[in-house]
């Protein structure tokens, strides 16, 4: 009876550590793909001149970025971690269910921007800007709709990037065992974001839009440099997050599912 009682906790605590764990994954990825509208300067944004470095061709580049890569390290992890407790199966449920929710957001987003807006709201807003040709409703509608391009493209990027980034891991899991996260968790990264950097830009801005593939390589590539960066300086944090579930789950049985979940679907 105490071990059925037991093992009944232990499978409370593998379900609750992939509730939470798909909710952080989630979340920051829908935030991600809504923030993305934004592009800031890196060099601006810490006092420097832009770059002005000449990339493929002539095109001139500087440190550009969308607001939404800020986040997009924090989905790496959780992605590694998912995978390192839970297997293929588990990023593969839990990647199709937040590429669904990102997709009936910009639906309902796009939905909204198409409201009519009040006529005291655009006259309050435009008092408050202090200018009466400001209209609060196409700043909205700007800010939020997003291309078809954009949204075709960033959702097959993001379902690639996570195949490849499971594929990735879990074959240097095999090599690697229990140890080297390190390893397997900046190598599926580097792989992955290698393809995933490109493809959302191929699509949105050269299928759908009409950049150059000189534009394309140039802004891919500052995009994957600092996606590897990013993600080699927070893989200290992995060994945190693997110290702290291990010690929730008890490290025998957090060693007994990332071991099954290494030889087949666990989740």
């Amino acid at each position: 009876m105490g071990e059925l009682t037991l093992s009944a906790k232990f499978q409370t605590k593998k379900r609750n550590l992939f509730v939470v764990l798909s909710g952080i994954f989630l979340t920051n990825a829908l935030l991600a793909e809504i923030l993305g509208v934004k592009i800031f300067s890196a060099e601006k944004t810490f006092g420097f001149a832009p770059a002005q470095i000449q990339m493929f061709g002539d095109y001139i580049l500087d440190f550009n970025l969308t607001a939404g890569v800020i986040i997009w390290p924090i989905v790496f992890i959780t992605t590694d971690i998912i995978n390192e407790y839970f297997g293929k199966k588990g990023v593969r449920k839990i990647s199709f269910l937040t590429a669904l929710f990102i997709l009936y957001s910009f639906i309902i987003i796009y939905a909204v921007t198409r409201l009519s807006p009040a006529d005291f709201w655009l006259e309050v807003n435009a008092d408050k800007a202090g200018r009466n040709d400001f209209n609060i409703n196409e700043a909205y509608s700007t800010i939020f709709r997003q291309g078809m391009g954009i949204i075709i493209g960033s959702l097959t990027a993001f379902l690639i990037g996570q195949f490849l980034d499971v594929l990735v891991f879990q074959k240097l899991r095999k090599f690697t065992g229990r140890g080297k996260i390190w390893l397997r968790a900046t190598g599926s990264t580097l792989v992955s974001q290698l393809v995933d950097s490109y493809v959302v830009l191929l699509i949105a801005f050269y299928i759908f839009g009409d950049w150059s593939v000189e534009q394309i390589l140039s802004v891919g590539s500052i995009n994957y440099l600092y996606k590897g960066i990013v993600a080699i300086l927070l893989t200290p944090l992995l060994y945190v997050a693997h110290y702290f579930i291990d010690g929730y789950l008890g490290r025998e049985n957090a060693k007994q599912i990332a071991d099954r979940a290494a030889e087949k679907d666990f989740f």
